[in-house]
């Protein structure tokens, strides 16, 4: 039992897993504005706006900063966490979406274009997962809400 109430009183832990789960509220009902439906992948998959990631590092690194100051070890390993995070988001992720993308395209026309005398490859009919990675922008906010989440959560508890 003391495991368990030492995990939920450790502020930085809560603080950025609330970052995460509210980030991805957030991403889910900007889908449903858009769409007018309900997509639980959204909650819970990799993507969109504002990027989770991006906002649990940076919730993390803020409310870390708070307790144990610029000078601190810790400050150090969360402050090179989030700028890999957030650099992983923004690049590799991203080209990976792009990747699928164009793989999408490329067996959406094997499949149903108009090609003739073109053996039809045996592909699955399932779409590869395209929101993989972020633009900046989705970076950026999600590094925003990381840091509004970690500032109050660095008041409230300090």
């Amino acid at each position: 039992m003391k495991y368990f109430s030492e995990l939920f009183n450790n502020h930085i832990l809560v603080t950025a897993a609330g970052a995460w789960l509210i980030a991805q509220i957030i991403k889910t009902m900007i889908n449903f504005h858009f769409t007018r439906k309900i997509d639980w992948e959204r909650m819970v998959g990799s993507g969109g706006m504002p990027s989770c990631h991006s906002a649990t590092v940076a919730a993390l690194f803020t409310v870390t900063t708070f307790f144990y100051g610029p000078g601190s070890f810790e400050f150090a390993v969360t402050a090179i966490l989030a700028i890999i995070v957030m650099y992983d988001a923004r690049g590799v992720r991203r080209e990976t979406g792009k990747q699928a993308v164009l793989l999408n395209q490329i067996r959406d026309y094997l499949l149903y274009g108009e090609k003739k005398g073109m053996p039809k490859p045996d592909f699955s009919d399932e779409n590869l997962k395209e929101l993989v990675g972020h633009t900046p922008l989705q970076v950026l906010v999600g590094a925003i809400l990381g840091v509004l989440i970690g500032v109050l959560s660095g008041l409230f508890w300090k």
